[in-house]
């Protein structure tokens, strides 16, 4: 319980500016007390001084309660900047990634897990889009929650490296790899022995030439996204640009992580932006 003494030195402080929510409950407390003590004229000025303070304070809380209007109007716009359903959501936050916009795709996706939490582990799209939006810290529990629910994919434990190695280094990268299960898919085997630091950028292009037709041109998209990604991570720009380039042009490829290669080179300015 304050005391009258307490009343003074809280509404002092809020009159300064230094009022809090907390302070309010505790002056509200006092003055009940100081109001049952005084008795005398001194009292009476005291009084009105009390009901001028009260005033005073009320005009004063106008910034915390706009801070809580604030707190409720961003979970408002949060929520109706991406609206429809969840289905509607991932397809905004898809299109904003293949525009060029990782930074809005990964606002978009981070609705979608707000709005529906159970899907977070599934959407391996959101690592991407925290990828290329810088946010890596994001990514990597992105990709580490992935795994949980897709344990053969062998492109989530390259992703996680990536950033990994963007947040941090890439020693630490190799270092925290994760593991993969079965996933034969060409060149993948070659390009994660890569990044461990057991394999080599021939090894990886010899595989992914082989065979003919689609089928060679998507290993061999698929190989020269992931060199220059590893490029990127690893500080060589020049050789991350070739191959990016490589993957987004002769090597190009109509499917998602085809088109990743298109985005990647927008993002860096490689290729001009298309509106």
């Amino acid at each position: 319980m304050a005391s009258s003494g307490d009343a003074f030195w809280i509404i002092f402080g809020l009159l300064n500016g230094e009022g809090s929510p907390v302070a309010i409950t505790r002056m509200i407390d006092g003055i009940a007390v100081a109001w049952k003590t005084v008795a005398t004229w001194h009292g009476v000025f005291l009084r009105y001084g009390f009901f001028i303070g009260i005033v005073l304070c009320v005009c004063n809380t106008e910034p915390y309660l706009s801070l809580l209007q604030a707190d409720e109007t961003s979970d408002v716009a949060a929520q109706e900047e991406f609206p429809g359903t969840p289905d509607r959501i991932f397809e905004k936050a898809v299109s904003l990634f293949f525009d060029a916009k990782p930074d809005k795709a990964a606002d978009a996706f981070d609705q979608l897990v707000q709005v529906q939490p159970d899907c977070q582990p599934g959407l391996w799209q959101r690592g991407l889009a925290m990828y290329y939006a810088g946010r890596f810290e994001d990514g990597r529990k992105q990709f580490e929650l992935h795994r949980t629910v897709n344990p053969n994919d062998v492109e989530n434990p390259a992703w996680h490296y990536l950033c990994v190695a963007r947040e941090t280094s890439p020693d630490n990268a190799r270092r925290h790899m994760l593991d993969v299960g079965l996933d034969s898919r060409v060149p993948m085997k070659q390009i994660l022995e890569l990044y461990k630091g057991d394999g080599s950028e021939e090894t990886v292009l010899e595989h992914a030439a082989r065979g003919t037709g689609q089928q060679q041109r998507n290993q061999l998209c698929y190989a020269h996204l992931y060199l220059g990604l590893y490029a990127e991570a690893n500080g060589d720009m020049q050789k991350a640009k070739d191959h990016i380039l490589q993957a987004a042009g002769p090597y190009s490829m109509d499917h998602y992580m085809g088109r990743v290669a298109s985005v990647h080179a927008r993002v860096r300015g490689w290729l001009p932006l298309v509106e």
